[in-house]
């Protein structure tokens, strides 16, 4: 058999693989978190997320606002030496990320086992 020959099964098989492969993953939510800064991150967006007083504060004055509070919850990073320490019956984690506006700002989140609280928004200037 020639190579041509042998390429062009290849290339069918290969074809036919990656449509029985779309099929079984297409619809699906699935996420690929292995790191984790992403998984941290999935899991407190995935919760109820609920905001302490001084958080509500903070968010009621006009340099900040709800989906800064979001994207930092999606691309923002965790400070592991500072979080996943127990505090008030749940884990603290220290979220850093950025506003609208390129403040650089501080979120102090508890993550209890049904909710997440953001507790504090620290802006740095």
């Amino acid at each position: 058999m020639k190579f041509y020959q042998r390429f062009a099964y290849y290339l069918v098989g290969f074809v036919i693989g990656l449509f029985f492969v779309s099929m079984v993953f297409s619809g699906k939510d699935i996420r690929c978190n292995y790191m984790p800064n992403a998984r941290v991150l999935n899991d407190l967006r995935n919760k109820p997320f609920n905001y302490s007083i001084e958080a509500s504060r903070k968010l009621s004055e006009d340099w900040i606002d709800t989906v800064d509070i979001k994207n930092t919850l999606t691309h923002g990073d965790v400070d592991f030496d500072k979080s996943n320490k127990p505090y008030q019956k749940g884990k603290l984690y220290i979220v850093e990320g950025k506003t609208a506006k390129n403040d650089t700002i501080t979120l102090r989140v508890i993550n209890y086992p049904n909710k997440a609280v953001l507790e504090d928004i620290i802006r740095k200037r």
